[in-house]
């Protein structure tokens, strides 16, 4: 038997006997950050005033904006994970749809998104790739609204959120991420225009689908 046969054998003994490297195990802190980009499926009510739809058939729209996105998760087994999804602000423009405002900009406003969700992850621990999926509840909250027809108030929204993703992870630590989820957002909207007017309270659904490709980070 050559020496070059018994070196090979022996080093394909020591890599069995090896522990396999561990991707996602309970404890590990995962974190995740790239381009998210958020894509409204908006509508909203019909703008009255004073039950009056003076306005016309006068609705909005919410445009699409991309940030960076920052999200973790703690896995508490080497299957379930707690993640939580931040970003800087996105902002969007809002524009009239229908009525006499229509494809008029109607103001901006910014929001963030922080979310909370479970995630299963049902590859074994051994596997560089890790698919997942989630469900949670998300909140969003809106500031600095503006509008060139006065003022413009947006409530907070509380909804569901869903969430599948991937990881790849290139190495022990470093691996790549690509994820899309969607949250039910739901805002009470009212304007004040500027001669004091207020429209009635109107619902601005956005429901947006949101995408995300970035890199993930174990430690």
């Amino acid at each position: 038997m050559s020496r070059t046969f018994k070196l090979g054998v022996l080093a394909a003994a020591v890599m069995a006997a090896a522990p396999a490297a561990q991707a996602f195990e309970a404890g590990d802190f995962i974190l995740r950050a790239g381009v998210a980009h958020v894509a409204p499926d908006d509508s909203s009510d019909v703008i009255t005033i004073n039950g009056d739809r003076v306005l016309g058939d006068q609705r909005v729209a919410v445009d699409s904006n991309s940030q960076l996105g920052i999200r973790a998760t703690y896995m508490a087994t080497s299957n379930l994970g707690i993640g939580v999804l931040a970003a800087t602000p996105f902002k969007h423009d809002i524009t009239g749809k229908g009525g006499v405002l229509d494809g008029e900009d109607a103001g901006e406003t910014k929001h963030l998104p922080p979310t909370v969700t479970l995630q299963y992850f049902p590859m074994a621990s051994s596997s560089n790739f890790q698919p997942y999926a989630g469900v949670g509840v998300n909140y969003t909250t809106f500031f600095e609204e503006k509008t060139g027809l006065g003022e413009l108030e947006l409530d907070d929204s509380v909804g569901a959120a869903v969430e599948v993703g991937m990881d790849y992870m290139l190495s022990d630590n470093f691996g790549l991420n690509a994820a899309v989820w969607w949250a039910d957002i739901n805002s009470d909207a009212q304007i004040t225009l500027a001669d004091g007017t207020e429209t009635d309270e109107f619902e601005v659904e956005i429901d947006p689908m949101v995408y995300m490709v970035g890199f993930t980070y174990k430690f």
